[in-house]
């Protein structure tokens, strides 16, 4: 059997490549799909961990210089590098000035995400390694010098030990129990060689306008700090023996120190992205939604295709049966020829879309998106044997019903004419029942998923939310050949006027409803795939961009450099000039401050940080997401962020106390301050910064300088070239540049990069979705070549026969593609509120030209697939038609 069955598949070749096409591509799809899910996943994890570089753990908590001791001597950790920084302001001979990050030399290359590009890294004080950008921008090179400024603590009797702990431009809350006539901070210049270039590939420190290198006593000189402690490690990086297991360090760890959490660097960035998108693991969920939906459309698409391909060979496995093959024979030769067939194919299409992932990815490298992407995907097992596990069950699985209606069918009766079996054919009671009970429960649990995904967990919505979805869509196309071949004749009456062919065409839909059922249902898978993603990745673009608003809603801060040691500096006339008249500016605002001290209402340390005076019109003009907080900026009102509010102990409606300072190290009240009781406002910002409206801020500081310039972007998406054109306007200016819109832009960036990822999914989708229907149409035709030449010998004639055809075609595919359509908008709509409903608000957006262009692309396909068999059709003989196969 199994020799005759290898000879049949010999013999039918050709109708054998049109489903092994269909299954190659849903299983290249799948392929595809992990691999380009498996992208995503390495692309956001390496964007959000850029300043992890290449460490293997991190330790998050609070260290001490023993405890990083400690690190250092656990068995299987070869470097460690505490999470400790400064700022600085360096200058060049020309006076052209600099802000930037203080960062300390790791010991090990692998703990820096910088990049050094020319000279050497500094090894010695008095030496400092420069991001190449800021070097050029204030003219220098390796070999020249710079001018900081050192910190010292300089106590008023010289026999007392050092003051305050607490660097003030370190943490910017000394105690204020310590106080000035112990001495006090001083500043004095500080001469630095620059000994090397530096770049930063991944990004890590795009916002804060970038990143030095100094050695760790340097950083601890710019900051005021006497000793490692002071500067109040936050946690450590550590690199590990390549024969070191990462769970045995990680419990070393643990055993060693209290108080402290191990993590990889891949579980900090999922727990960073969690920060981003309020909790929820969106990247995660967009790869196995994707991956999801690719095995149930592969699987129907591949399961339609197979059906009508075995159908066709109906009359010669009831041949077999009428020479002695016996049932059980007949059905093992189906499946066997259905698991080689399966095998073969998923085969090819794993190479296939293991190919088209990898030149798609060549194609984003060679595009300029500032986003780390690797330069080859990665099989794994998990991408290697799903889609050949796939391809190859889905198809004998195909293969089960068909075979069995096969040998069911009596010899004799089997040998007669399959379309005469099948016209006018309908499902049964039983099949209907099925059907309504699929889709009813597969739309409350795609409801449920969605109502767990925005008030639960996003991942059990999620799985909840692809099984109704499945469900549901399964239910829709077993009840397809009870309804589509009603809508196609609804539709097919508005034509039908246009003369006889136009009616023809429309009985001949309604004349066969499983036929016309398989045509149009071959369409609507594909075209829902296309019409879900689109509507998914267009809400998701939007609900993260109003998330991006809220996260950064500031383009630009140009801040005057203030080193902690004197009262505010005001920023000059000049800077909001030369911003106001920059390119890519829409528009500035300078806004006063002083330092406020905030007392927790329920007690506990006080904090100090900036308090800023807004007005609500500049906050609605200048800020992406000003509304919210326009409308709390109100006289007697503190507007505060969240994570800061919690950190205070601070809830909504608090009376808080905040009083001025005269400067970080002093903690006395400046002339003519005061201390006032003010209503907080919490809302979701960033950072430790405060606002007030401006009369509050005169009651507190009436002398209070301008010493911030707001600039908000034309374009977003331009911060990469438009914030270093204003570091270099600004280069004479004694100023930070923090640009929270390169941030925004980088992840921007990221979201437009999986993005076009999706693009290209949607691309596989599509065409999916055109040799779909183009080989269900196929084989319709060819089975009606008896049908067609009747038609032929009654007098219709060749153009007549294939506008008929090519009419037919058109009927399916667009009643298909609309109605997948509005089931791809409802999926996508579901998908986006169930991952991205933890966030907040979801938008629900469409991108109407998209599913235009797939309804036009439909209709094509639809007209090409029905004529050119249909040509094939014509050209044959009436009489030799007629004969009997």
């Amino acid at each position: 059997m199994l020799r005759l069955t290898l000879a049949q598949m010999r013999r039918s070749l050709g109708r054998l490549a049109s489903g092994g096409i269909a299954i190659a591509i849903g299983t290249a799809f799948v392929a595809a799909t992990l691999l380009a899910g498996g992208v995503m996943t390495r692309t956001s994890y390496d964007s959000v961990a850029a300043t992890l570089a290449d460490a293997d753990l991190l330790v998050e908590g609070e260290l001490t210089s023993d405890d990083l001791g400690t690190l250092r001597g656990l068995p299987g950790v070869d470097a460690v590098q505490p999470d400790v920084h400064g700022w600085l302001e360096v200058r060049a001979g020309g006076g052209k000035r600099a802000s930037l990050l203080a960062l300390p030399r790791t010991s090990d290359p692998r703990l820096d995400p910088l990049e050094l590009v020319d000279g050497r890294l500094p090894d010695r004080p008095g030496e400092i390694a420069l991001p190449a950008v800021t070097a050029e921008r204030i003219g220098v090179r390796p070999g020249d010098d710079v001018v900081t400024s050192r910190v010292r603590w300089v106590p008023s009797d010289p026999a007392a030990s050092p003051g305050p702990t607490s660097a003030p431009a370190a943490e910017r809350n000394p105690d204020p129990s310590e106080t000035a006539a112990e001495g006090s901070y001083e500043s004095e210049d500080y001469a630095l060689e620059v000994t090397g270039l530096l770049e930063d590939p991944r990004g890590a420190y795009l916002a804060m306008g970038g990143a030095a290198v100094l050695p760790l006593e340097d950083v601890q000189a710019v900051s005021g700090a006497a000793s490692l402690d002071e500067l109040q490690p936050r946690g450590a990086l550590l690199a590990l023996d390549p024969a070191a297991s990462a769970s045995r360090v990680t419990t070393s760890v643990t055993d060693a120190l209290d108080g402290v959490e191990v993590l990889t660097p891949d579980e900090a960035a999922v727990r960073a992205l969690g920060r981003v998108t309020q909790g929820a693991d969106v990247f995660t969920g967009l790869v196995l939604g994707f991956a999801s939906i690719a095995l149930v459309v592969a699987a129907l698409v591949i399961a339609n295709t197979f059906q009508v391909l075995v159908a066709q060979r109906t009359r010669t496995l009831a041949l077999l049966r009428c020479v002695g093959a016996l049932r059980r024979q007949v059905r093992r030769s189906v499946l066997v020829e259905a698991a080689i067939l399966g095998s073969a194919a998923s085969f090819v299409g794993l190479l296939t879309g293991t190919l088209l992932a990898q030149v798609a990815l060549l194609v984003l490298q060679r595009v300029d998106l500032d986003v780390p992407l690797p330069t080859t995907v990665t099989l794994t097992p998990w991408v290697v044997l799903v889609p050949l596990a796939v391809g190859t069950s889905v198809t004998v699985l195909a293969a089960l019903l068909p075979a069995r209606a096969a040998t069911r069918v009596a010899p004799v009766a089997a040998l007669r004419p399959a379309e005469l079996a099948e016209v006018g054919g309908r499902g049964g009671r039983a099949r209907l029942a099925l059907s309504l009970l699929l889709t009813a429960g597969g739309f409350v649990a795609l409801a449920g998923g969605v109502g767990l995904g925005m008030l639960a967990n996003p991942m059990v919505g999620l799985a909840l939310g692809v099984l109704g979805g499945a469900t549901s869509f399964v239910g829709i196309l077993l009840g397809a050949v009870f309804w589509v071949p009603r809508v196609v004749g609804l539709v097919g009456r508005t034509v039908a006027g246009n003369g006889p062919t136009a009616r023809l065409a429309t009985a001949n839909t309604l004349r066969n409803p499983r036929r016309t059922a398989a045509t149009s249902t071959a369409l609507l898978i594909g075209v829902t795939l296309v019409a879900l993603m689109s509507t998914g990745a267009a809400s998701a673009r939007v609900t993260l961009d109003q998330e991006l608003d809220e996260r950064y809603p500031v383009d630009v801060q140009v801040t005057a450099f203030d080193d902690g040691t004197a009262e505010r500096q005001p920023i000059g006339d000049a800077v909001e000039d030369t911003l106001a008249t920059a390119d890519g500016v829409a528009g500035t605002a300078t806004l006063a401050s002083t330092l406020g001290r905030l007392d927790p209402p329920r007690g506990g340390e006080p904090l100090t940080t900036d308090v800023y005076a807004v007005t609500p019109a500049v906050a609605r003009s200048l800020m992406r997401d000003g509304d919210v907080i326009a409308s709390l900026l109100r006289p007697g009102a503190v507007v505060l962020g969240a994570d800061f509010a919690k950190d205070l102990g601070i809830v909504e409606g608090d009376v808080v106390s905040v009083a001025a300072r005269a400067s970080w190290e002093d903690p006395s009240t400046p002339q003519g301050g005061r201390e006032l009781g003010l209503r907080a406002a919490v809302v979701d910002l960033g950072g430790q910064t405060v606002y007030v409206t401006p009369d509050v801020l005169d009651g507190l500081s009436p002398d209070a300088p301008e010493t911030r310039v707001w600039v908000r972007l034309d374009d977003v998406t331009d911060a990469g070239t438009v914030v270093p054109a204003l570091s270099d306007a600004l280069a004479d200016e004694s100023v930070e540049v923090n640009g929270s819109a390169l941030e925004r832009a980088g992840n921007q960036r990221l979201i437009d990069t999986l993005l076009a990822i999706v693009v290209g999914l949607l691309g596989v989708a599509v065409l999916i979705a055109l040799v779909g229907v183009a080989n269900t149409l196929s084989l319709s035709v060819l089975e009606r070549r008896r049908e067609s030449a009747t038609l032929r010998a009654i007098g219709l004639s060749r153009r007549r026969l294939r506008w008929m055809l090519a009419i037919e075609g058109a009927l399916i595919a667009g009643v298909g593609a609309a109605l997948g359509v509005g089931l791809g908008m409802v999926y996508g709509w579901a998908g986006s509120a169930t991952l991205l409903g933890a966030m907040g608000d979801v938008v629900l957006s469409v991108t109407w030209w998209h599913l235009a262009l797939v309804l036009v692309v439909a209709l094509a396909a639809g007209m090409l697939a029905s004529v050119l068999p249909g040509r094939a059709a014509a050209r044959t003989s009436p009489v030799a038609a007629l004969g009997v196969d």
